[in-house]
């Protein structure tokens, strides 16, 4: 059971008290209060955890601070989307709005390598218009032999270019609990000129601890990457983790699966989920075509095969497009063969403006419909 509260209630209101106090006379049931940072408004929700079927709702809707009892109906508590709840809210982080109607894309270099390549990046996105980037200074890697990244020596001239080239968010993979401190240092020291988005990457997609560790922590946004080989069930309980600690500024990610039905392609792409998740939660959903396909093949059309998984899901709703770009993929110390190169950066972001359109088409197209269909009922 979710409780809503009104508009004006306050954290530290006493009108909460009187709410908890009120659950805490049906046993074994547990309260807890979460406050959602949307996109236009915050909200406080309590969730009601236990055997809630025969809780009445009236006890609580008879509380003035209480703007609406929703009984749960998807199994994902607080990242679901409950009928009668408030819609999908989303989330404003460093000025820029995360959420279901939004679209961002963030290139940039799958591994940091060199300053000079990070700053090559970022010129080429200022120059482009484009606000937000992927950097990875944490790769965990399948042999212990290749290059593992950076890491924290990496994180001050990350940071410093970004302010000089105006990049606000920049999504960056965490492998454990001492990068989130590392990164809050770096960030600290240069002054706080960008943000990150704390990337979960598909090898900890059901690093239990980890998840719950980045769901305690509040300053930063999470990107959970889909498990490359766990269903949608249990990647979207995997968020769950992290919104059950206190943090539902979650984006959910799709990447791909790792089978071999998607040869030749790095992973079989999975973007047809866009509006799967997108109907059973309130999360942006974003998607990933470069480890998707993993390598920049030229289709005979002359676009490559990584721009045909990005009209995949962008199509289809996407909110945010991680992809690998570099100056120069051939000295890449990471996934060179998957990257576009500076020069692609502006026909990619061409492409995505046109499918864009389309999309948007198509979501006219369907509410005038649906809107005739309507009208001939009332008439009927």
């Amino acid at each position: 059971m979710i409780l809503i509260l009104k508009p004006d209630v306050r954290r530290d209101s006493p009108e909460i008290q009187r709410v908890l106090d009120v659950a805490a006379r049906y046993p074994k049931i547990e309260a807890r209060v979460h406050v959602i940072e949307g996109a236009t408004r915050s909200l406080i929700e309590i969730y009601l955890i236990g055997a809630t079927t025969t809780v009445p709702t009236e006890p609580f809707e008879e509380i003035e601070a209480v703007e609406k009892v929703v009984r749960v109906s998807e199994k994902y508590r607080i990242i679901g989307r409950h009928h009668g709840q408030v819609e999908a809210e989303g989330f404003q982080y460093q000025g820029v709005t995360f959420d279901q109607e939004s679209l961002h894309v963030l290139p940039g270099l799958c591994a940091v390598d060199t300053p000079d390549h990070v700053e090559r990046m970022f010129q080429a996105l200022k120059a482009a218009g484009i606000t937000t980037s992927r950097m990875g200074a944490y790769k965990p890697r399948t042999s212990p032999y290749d290059f593992q990244g950076r890491g924290r020596d990496c994180l001050p001239y990350v940071f410093e270019l970004a302010g000089k080239y105006g990049i606000r968010v920049i999504a960056m993979e965490i492998t454990h609990e001492s990068h989130i401190e590392e990164i809050n240092t770096a960030l600290d020291q240069a002054g706080s000129p960008t943000g990150v988005l704390l990337q979960i990457g598909t090898r900890n997609a059901q690093n239990f601890e980890l998840l719950k560790f980045v769901g305690r922590q509040q300053r930063f946004p999470v990107l959970f990457k889909r498990g490359m080989g766990i269903t949608l069930e249990e990647s979207l309980n995997a968020c769950e983790y992290v919104a059950s600690e206190g943090n539902s500024r979650i984006i959910l990610c799709l990447r791909g699966m790792k089978t071999n039905l998607g040869d030749p392609h790095r992973n079989f792409v999975d973007f047809a989920h866009v509006p799967a998740v997108q109907r059973l939660t309130r999360l942006p959903v974003c998607i990933d075509p470069s480890h998707s396909v993993g390598r920049r093949d030229l289709a005979p059309d002359g676009l490559t095969d990584i721009h045909h998984a990005t009209a995949q899901g962008v199509i289809a709703g996407a909110n945010l497009v991680l992809v690998d770009f570099h100056p120069d993929p051939p000295k890449a110390l990471c996934d060179g063969p998957q990257a576009l190169t500076l020069d692609e950066l502006e026909p990619y972001l061409e492409d995505i403006r046109i499918v864009r359109e389309a999309y948007e088409r198509r979501r006219a197209a369907a509410a005038k419909h649906a809107g005739a269909s309507a009208a001939h009922r009332a008439t009927a």
